[in-house]
Parts: structure tokens; C-alpha cells; sequence
């Protein structure tokens, strides 16, 4: 199996590379210590998503860790029923243990986004932050999300652009065993996601976050990397190359630069079902 082919295999997904919290944190990790946007993603979408109806029914697919509602918990409306849903238990469990401490009621559910165990017009949100690019039947998914909204009810898709960490793709491709890699290969995107979301819901805006990276350390970089690809598979020769580029560009410059391109879709369903 390529690279590429693994970006939406759910059973590699959720048996290998988000079998736990472990490699995801390792991503994030690198964007809480390093972004130079000191507002946060976290709080950006949360500003969003208080714009929303209150009090509503809300459904997070690939919810992972629960990071956004453990750093937000203040802010969320009391009038919020919460469903926190992921195709990996893993996550599931990283989720509750993470918010069961916050005294907040979440409801915790394996669900693969594709077919949503619930009735038509049931959510007055759906969030998918990060995610769509993981899932195999994107229409059949966006299909779902809007057959459990209700009239008027909003989707929030977070996603990234094609430029987002073209430096540190440059690394992943060094990297990789395999050489048709394309890294960061996202079949939904800043670039290309309105043409897939717009058969589906007939209002969306998209908006981008500014932010960019500003590493100053190299362990952090590689460990995201080997959140991506296993350290076992990168070529000796290849390791030490990647290493040696951070250390020089470090020692030049002081920083290593990542461009960062996020943002989020926000659709709202029409009153009336199409």
C-alpha cells in the first residue's frame, strides 16, 4: 500500500495511524509551541462556532482527542448537546479521558462518517474539523451530514490548503520509503473543497486563519515526521540528511519557517430539503 492509498484506508486509519492519540499529538504538539498566531486555532473556531444556534444538538465527527472542547470547555453554551464521534476507539478513549475530568456531559460514539446512525434533521450543527480528506465517499459522507441536519442547520469543515506546510512535505518527501509519495496528498482542501461541498448545501463561506510556523527546535520536527512515517522505514542516509538541513538552516537563521494555509468551510442547509 502507497502513502497516498493510506490517506483515506479507514482500516490503516484506525488500526495503525490513529489507533491512538499518539501521533496526533505529535502534529499538534508542534502547532500549540510553535504557531505565530498567538490566538490559537482552537479558540479561532470556537468564535465561529458561538455565531451558531444556542441552545442546539450538535455532532463532531472525527472528534480525535477532544482537544477543542477540552481547551474551550469554558466557552461552551450550556444549552449544547454534545456528541463527540470517531471511526477509532482509540481516540474515543483518548477523548473521554480527556473531557470526563471537565464535569461536562458528552456522548462518546463509534461512527464512520459515511452512515450516521441517526434520523433525518437530528443536529443543528455538524463539526468535521480535519477530517473530510480521510473519508473514502466524500459525496455519500457530505450526503449524510446533510440528511442530519435539520432546516437551517450549519456544517463547519475545517480543512487546510495546498500550500499548507509545503517545508515540512519537503522533509516527508526525503523521507519516505516510498517514492511515489505525495505528502500531505489532500483530496479535500481550502483549493477544491467548494466544488465538492456546494451539490450538497446551497450557502457556504469559506474563511482562513492566518497563522504560520516558527520552529526553533529540531526534535519537535522529527517527531513529527516520524508521526508520519515510522522511523524504522526511513533510510539511515536519508535521516541524517533531513537532520543535518534543519541543523543548517537552524544555525543560518535561527528559526526553521513552515507556511501555514488553515480555514474552515461553513454551510448552512437551506430551509426547505432540496
Amino acid at each position: 500500500m502507497t502513502m497516498a492509498s493510506k490517506f483515506t484506508d479507514q482500516t490503516f486509519l484506525r488500526t495503525d495511524q490513529y489507533r491512538n492519540a499518539s501521533n496526533l499529538n505529535a502534529r499538534v504538539n508542534i502547532h500549540r509551541r510553535f504557531s505565530t498566531n498567538p490566538y490559537g486555532w482552537f479558540n479561532w473556531v470556537f468564535d465561529i462556532l458561538e455565531t451558531l444556534p444556542d441552545p442546539a444538538r450538535l455532532l463532531e465527527l472525527g472528534s480525535g482527542p477532544g482537544y477543542l472542547w477540552k481547551d474551550c470547555i469554558e466557552r461552551i453554551p450550556a444549552g449544547w448537546n454534545i456528541t463527540l464521534s470517531d471511526l477509532s476507539d482509540g481516540m474515543l478513549d483518548a477523548a473521554w479521558r480527556n473531557l470526563v475530568v471537565t464535569g461536562r456531559a458528552f456522548k462518546f460514539e463509534q461512527m464512520d462518517a459515511q452512515s450516521v446512525p441517526y434520523p433525518d434533521g437530528t443536529f443543528d450543527i455538524v463539526l468535521a474539523n480535519y477530517m473530510l480528506y480521510h473519508v473514502p465517499d466524500r459525496p455519500k459522507a457530505l450526503a449524510e451530514i446533510r440528511r442530519v441536519l435539520k432546516p437551517g442547520g450549519y456544517l463547519l469543515a475545517a480543512t487546510a490548503g495546498q500550500g499548507h506546510l509545503a517545508e515540512l512535505n519537503h522533509w516527508l518527501k526525503k523521507a519516505s520509503p516510498d517514492k511515489d509519495f505525495i505528502p500531505f496528498n489532500n483530496p479535500f482542501n481550502l483549493d477544491n473543497g467548494l466544488e465538492q461541498i456546494k451539490p450538497f448545501f446551497s450557502s457556504v463561506e469559506i474563511k482562513r486563519y492566518d497563522d504560520n510556523l516558527r520552529v526553533t527546535e529540531i526534535e519537535p520536527l522529527m517527531a513529527y515526521i516520524f508521526s508520519t512515517i515510522k522511523a524504522n522505514d526511513i533510510p539511515e542516509s536519508a535521516l541524517a540528511e533531513i537532520r543535518q538541513e534543519l541543523e543548517d538552516m537552524l544555525s543560518q537563521k535561527g528559526e526553521i519557517f513552515i507556511t501555514k494555509d488553515a480555514g474552515l468551510f461553513l454551510a448552512r442547509k437551506c430551509e426547505k430539503l432540496p
